[in-house]
């Protein structure tokens, strides 16, 4: 039973939600893009699980890896508990970049 599982959970992980996508970023290398609309308001996923064994007291997952810095940025850090999501902070269109300041993780990033 234990192995059906696993193998049912390998096929369905997906490292990004279904409206993310990585691509060409005309700000620094690879980036996060939208795939269909996003609402303002909606948590996209947790960008870095709080460490403090692990340099910069974080552990980046997919989503964190491949964001980008602006200084007016279309998305927010949420901290809940040891996890720091990323919200969108206004509606998000199709192919358009998703930007965080960077800042933000530093902040958030220190013990509480």
């Amino acid at each position: 039973m234990y192995l059906k599982m696993r193998d049912e959970n390998k096929k369905n992980y997906r490292p990004l939600p279904q409206v993310l996508t990585i691509k060409e970023s005309p700000i620094d290398g690879l980036g996060l893009f939208a795939t269909a609309r996003i609402f303002s308001g909606h948590i996209l996923g947790t960008t870095h699980v709080l460490d403090f064994g692990f340099p910069d007291n974080v552990i980046r997952t997919p989503i964190g890896g491949f964001i980008n810095h602006s200084d007016d940025p279309n998305c927010i850090l949420v901290r809940e508990g040891r996890r720091l999501m990323l919200k969108t902070k206004n509606v998000i269109q199709p192919n358009e970049e998703i930007t965080l300041r960077y800042e933000a993780v530093e902040s958030l990033s220190k013990h509480p």
